[in-house]
């Protein structure tokens, strides 16, 4: 049977989802599944929502047969909920220009504070974040470390895309999400029920 706590997963989506809203609105990217769908959002015009499901349903299958059915369901209801408040927050909180550095920095400490809490509840917002756990339980090494690497790949990869003033912003954006996960996510600490 999954438990899920459904303030806490409506908190950390929407703190993650306004997150990147804010990164959107700067034109920056992050790392994850996240921040490539922002970036192949940029390439292609495609919204948001659309590719983050999109590029989440391998990573999905891939939660199913590492970290169980009770992880993958919070998983999927995390990442439909990210998807559904990306059109509300385009809506409701219609963002003409904002500094690039405030918008950047922001969103990823909005972003890394809502992947915290889905963390700490047993879920995730997907893709990478999947991979980072299950690193973290097989060896120790912290997840927050595993999505660091992930994440500079994806973000040097914008430099085909953004402009290298965005890239050295988001690249710093993604240092402060992941620290916010790597000194705060630990095995053993916390975990809701």
């Amino acid at each position: 049977m999954v438990r899920l706590n459904r303030r806490r997963t409506v908190t950390g989506t929407f703190l993650a989802s306004l997150g990147l809203h804010l990164l959107h609105a700067a034109h920056a990217v992050t790392g994850g599944t996240a921040g490539l769908s922002l970036l192949l959002g940029y390439a292609t015009g495609w919204p948001f929502w659309a590719l983050f499901t999109l590029i989440n349903v391998p990573f999905a299958l891939l939660a199913v047969w590492r970290r169980g059915w009770s992880f993958t369901i919070r998983t999927v209801i995390s990442i439909v909920l990210v998807s559904v408040w990306a059109p509300v927050h385009d809506a409701l909180f219609p963002i003409g220009w904002i500094e690039p550095w405030y918008g950047t920095l922001a969103g990823n400490l909005l972003a890394g504070v809502g992947v915290l809490i889905l963390f700490r509840h047993r879920s995730s917002i997907g893709g990478i974040n999947i991979i980072g756990l299950e690193v973290q339980d097989r060896t120790g090494f912290r997840a927050g470390w595993t999505m660091m690497i992930f994440d500079l790949v994806i973000i040097l990869c914008a430099l085909w895309v953004i402009p290298w003033s965005n890239v050295v912003m988001s690249a710093a954006g993604a240092v402060l999400l992941n620290l916010v996960l790597a000194l705060n996510h630990r095995r053993g600490r916390y975990l809701g029920h």
